[in-house]
């Protein structure tokens, strides 16, 4: 069994960043992510696999002339950002990033708040029905037009008995027909030597919960499943990228 990671000083969003190669973590982060490496070498490929997919299921929706999108669990800003990559398509789009960890939204603030029709804002998914209100007063998202929602690996850090499926079903009722939905999911299918690693993070603010395919493609009830459904993420790109270890499933729904 791997020793627990030392998680009193890391912070989750820095430590994405890091793998993404921010500047923005400190040395608890890197130890922590260096940790990781160690053991899953691949995370680094994951953590791009993921962003690429985000970037093609918001590029997806605004094609198809949606104009509000909202990151949820978004994390510290790297550049592309989804405002950078849907505004190239919908020079108008509102996009309304949302963490729950105030030092992601102190870092958002100080970022991402000059170009036009981009928020910021404190929330906490876990919180569906304050934060559906805060997205309509504070951040002006009309939930009476389509929107598009990412959700990157955010559900997984949301215990069962934390409800996940009714989240997103809060979300998903508030939503218009029209409107796109995509999510990424730690899966059950990575090896065994993953999820004994994983086992480490329990007790934690960073504990995580990978889930099967069919409870992952039950959060998306509702929503007509895009091909290739709910798939290893990389499967959304293109062909021939490399099997994973760590096996993160991605979805993309559209309301009917």
């Amino acid at each position: 069994m791997p020793q627990p990671f030392n998680l009193d000083q890391m912070n989750s969003a820095r430590v994405y960043d890091y793998l993404l190669g921010g500047k923005d973590s400190r040395e608890s982060d890197i130890e922590l992510a260096n940790e990781m490496l160690s053991r899953t070498p691949e995370l680094k490929t994951v953590v791009w696999f993921c962003r690429s997919f985000m970037f093609k299921a918001v590029e997806m929706a605004a094609e198809a002339g949606v104009r509000q999108f909202i990151d949820l669990g978004s994390g510290i800003p790297s550049s592309p950002n989804v405002h950078e990559v849907v505004q190239k398509i919908q020079p108008s789009a509102r996009v309304v990033y949302v963490d729950y960890d105030p030092v992601v939204y102190a870092h958002c603030n100080a970022l991402l708040t000059k170009p036009d029709g981009v928020t910021a804002l404190l929330g906490d998914v876990r919180r569906p029905s304050d934060l559906l209100d805060q997205l309509k007063n504070d951040s002006q998202i009309d939930f009476n037009e389509p929107v598009a929602i990412t959700a990157i690996g955010v559900l997984h850090y949301v215990m069962d008995n934390e409800h996940p499926a009714d989240i997103v079903a809060a979300f998903r009722d508030a939503m218009a027909p029209g409107s796109y939905l995509a999510i990424t999911h730690g899966s059950l299918d990575s090896s065994p030597e993953i999820l004994q690693v994983l086992e480490a993070t329990k007790g934690s603010s960073a504990q995580v919960t990978f889930r099967t395919t069919a409870q992952t493609e039950a959060f998306v009830t509702g929503f007509e499943l895009l091909e290739p459904g709910v798939v290893p993420v990389q499967e959304w790109l293109r062909p021939g990228l490399p099997e994973t270890r760590m096996v993160m499933l991605g979805t993309i729904g559209r309301k009917r």
